[in-house]
């Protein structure tokens, strides 16, 4: 199948676009842009500045992809964005360059970011995120894979979001949220395992009970952080991939975990 490129959409020369690509009325395609195969820019969409898009990859109207950070920090050079496939950018979602010359805010595959919702300069985002419309990441956050982030909800800059959390709708989150687990609130506090998200994962039995007894311990024991961690690892279960990515967590947590409720 030939591209498709509507005579009204703007692509600079240079800009390099891989086979079967779509670009609709009125968008725009900025110079240093590449584009993988498949990938479908609307109407009015934009994609600029250092950005390289994979496979199939879908832009929305008036989503802005690559422009410039936030960040006043900014000197100049040529920060930019990577995404890898199938990531979904819908109605004016904007994803910005990072900072300093020569890095990238980068998202892996399979992510869905609805409309209204922005990514900041620098975040690193996984494989399979959901983020529901309106709501924010700041600079320099950090989500694993199979994170689930509710409407309208705001994470701080320097955040880290462990594989299969959930933010609720309409959260303040300002520390690190564990993997398996949902934080809701505002400002947020761990309040459960993320139990239905773990089931349409395919999490056995087994391992959603490990994962309530990390909850346990952790947040609902009454040990301090060091207690709960230290307690986390005499247990019978720490050598299991579930406990071992919480110590993992843990260790690399530079803005504190999360309390619970």
């Amino acid at each position: 199948m030939a591209s498709q490129i509507h005579p009204t959409a703007i692509i600079e020369p240079t800009a390099q676009l891989g086979a079967d690509v779509t670009i609709g009325a009125y968008a725009y395609v900025g110079g240093t842009v590449v584009l993988g195969e498949g990938t479908v820019i609307h109407h009015h969409g934009t994609v600029e500045g250092n950005t390289a898009l994979g496979r199939h990859c879908e832009v929305f109207p008036f989503a802005a992809i690559g422009t410039k950070t936030h960040d006043l920090k900014f000197k100049g050079g040529n920060p930019g964005v990577r995404a890898g496939d199938r990531n979904v950018f819908r109605e004016y979602t904007t994803v910005h360059c990072a900072t300093k010359d020569g890095a990238f805010t980068v998202l892996g595959n399979d992510n869905v970011i609805l409309a209204y919702s922005h990514v900041a300069h620098d975040c690193v985002i996984g494989h399979h995120l959901v983020m529901s419309s309106q709501s924010a990441l700041a600079g320099h956050v950090i989500l694993e894979d199979h994170v689930n982030i509710g409407w309208g909800t705001g994470v701080h800059q320097f955040c880290r979001v462990g594989a299969f959390a959930m933010l609720g709708a309409m959260s303040k989150i300002v520390q690190d949220v564990p993997p398996f687990l949902i934080a809701d609130g505002n400002p947020a506090a761990i309040r459960s395992i993320n139990k239905v998200g773990l089931e349409r994962a395919g999490f056995t039995a087994e391992q959603i009970e490990r994962i309530k007894q990390i909850h346990r311990i952790l947040f609902r024991e009454g040990f301090n952080r060091a207690q709960a961690l230290e307690e986390l690892r005499k247990h019978p279960q720490a050598g299991s991939e579930e406990f071992k990515r919480m110590f993992a967590f843990a260790a690399a947590s530079e803005r504190g975990m999360m309390p619970g409720r």
